[in-house]
């Protein structure tokens, strides 16, 4: 095997990297991006990983949340503040459930570029670039903005620094102290039934720590109740800025990207000659593969031998995204191959890509039961198999969206109009993620 470099995956067969028509401007950003700053540290990576690692042995849950596509636009600290706070209710009600820690990991920071099914879209007998995400191109339907610009990288990266930064004096600076953990409750969840049951699962954390306190226990102190670990992850799928952000550890000598804790590879990108695989094969970041219908179940075997040869827990997640008409077809096959081979992985659900579909308005959304039922099917199928769900993955924000249809408040086709704001795939909105960690908090307790 050809030794690897931060890019030897440029001898292997690359999918989804657009082509930008100014090759110097490009190779001159990614100079300028060589030379920043890490956006995340090689210890937060290795501490993830061995957290991901007790979750694969039933010690821990994952909750990873966020856009399905951040962009510049909507870039401000009140959205980036929700979006964490969803997290931390979600992950309250699933330790409250569970009784075990959860691993919060956002969608955050980083996820600004998108596989696209085509190069080029039409539209009123028009044709340009289709839209690849904020860090290649503009959402506007322009020869323009659809122009890969190699300027919107060190934009991304600019955003991803300030978010990081807030993100982290959100998690170290006191907003994630356990004693304030009525406050995360948004005022329309408030109003929810999700709401008021949050509120007593917070009155019960409260009584705990006043317990402690009266014990001798002094709770201020104790960092584990006033501050929480926060990583973040995308889809590292535009291998130039990855490689522009990879570095050698100072203390371990190993190489890590950058750019976030967790890198995931996509259906698209997910086979063995792939330039991604390649990229990461020589990283020391926890990776995400994810399993569609697509998939070859022995060649992600051949997948997973690359990643990770010496069978690492907590080096490789498995997110399936099959779909609630599917999922007893595709996923009882997966996991017996992986028990087969005796791999090391931790099972995470992602419930919303397979289950998309157009609304009578035309617009995309997913309807919550089948969220939530795709999710139930996974938790009763790893059962049967002697494994257990060990995350979940949902595309989700703080905001007060219409962009799923179904929840308690029964969104339905003619409310998707009303607030609908993504830029890419709909979204959670924080009553409806809310209730699903309810709901699957109880599938697994039984």
């Amino acid at each position: 095997m050809s030794k690897w470099t931060k890019d030897s995956w440029k001898n292997f067969t690359i999918k989804h990297i657009p082509e930008y028509n100014d090759v110097k401007q490009l190779e001159k950003a990614l100079k300028k991006l060589e030379g920043f700053p890490p956006l995340v540290f090689a210890g937060e990576c290795r501490n993830l990983k061995q957290e991901l690692a007790k979750a694969s042995n039933g010690d821990g849950f994952l909750v990873q949340g966020g856009d399905c596509a951040e962009s510049f636009k909507e870039f401000n600290a009140n959205n980036i503040r929700d979006t964490f706070r969803v997290i931390l209710q979600m992950s309250a009600v699933i330790t409250a459930k569970l009784k075990v820690p959860v691993i919060k990991l956002g969608r955050i920071a980083g996820q600004f570029a998108k596989p696209r099914s085509s190069d080029r879209e039409t539209v009123n007998g028009k044709t340009l670039n289709s839209y690849y995400g904020d860090s290649i191109n503009g959402i506007e339907f322009s020869e323009e903005k659809r122009e890969p610009n190699p300027a919107r990288l060190l934009r991304a990266y600019s955003q991803s620094a300030s978010t990081l930064n807030l993100l982290r004096s959100f998690a170290q600076g006191g907003f994630a102290n356990l004693r304030k953990v009525n406050s995360w409750n948004m005022g329309f969840v408030k109003a929810s039934e999700e709401g008021k049951r949050y509120e007593e699962i917070a009155g019960k954390i409260n009584e705990y720590l006043d317990f402690m306190d009266a014990v001798g226990v002094n709770t201020s102190t104790v960092i584990d109740l006033n501050t929480v670990d926060f990583y973040t992850s995308h889809e590292g799928l535009h291998l130039p800025y990855e490689e522009a952000l990879t570095r050698v550890d100072s203390l371990s000598n190993e190489i890590y990207c950058t750019s976030a804790h967790f890198i995931w590879i996509g259906d698209r990108t997910r086979f063995i000659d792939s330039a991604h695989v390649e990229y990461c094969s020589g990283i020391s970041n926890p990776i995400g593969i994810k399993c569609g219908p697509s998939l070859d179940n022995q060649e992600l075997i051949k997948i997973i031998d690359k990643i990770n040869p010496t069978n690492d827990p907590g080096k490789i997640s498995l997110i399936f995204r099959y779909g609630e008409e599917s999922i007893d077809k595709y996923l009882p096959e997966l996991v017996d191959v992986i028990v087969k081979h005796k791999k090391n992985v931790l099972w995470i659900s992602d419930p919303m890509h397979g289950n998309t579909v157009k609304s009578s308005s035309g617009l995309k959304t997913r309807d919550f039961n089948s969220l939530l039922n795709e999710t139930s099917k996974a938790i009763e199928i790893l059962k049967s198999k002697e494994r257990h769900l060990g995350g979940i993955h949902l595309e989700m924000t703080g905001q007060n969206v219409t962009e799923c249809t179904g929840g308690i408040y029964k969104v339905g086709d003619d409310d998707l109009n009303s607030r609908y704001h993504t830029h890419c795939d709909p979204r959670l909105n924080a009553n409806q993620a809310l209730e699903l960690s309810f709901n699957i908090a109880e599938k697994l307790k039984k």
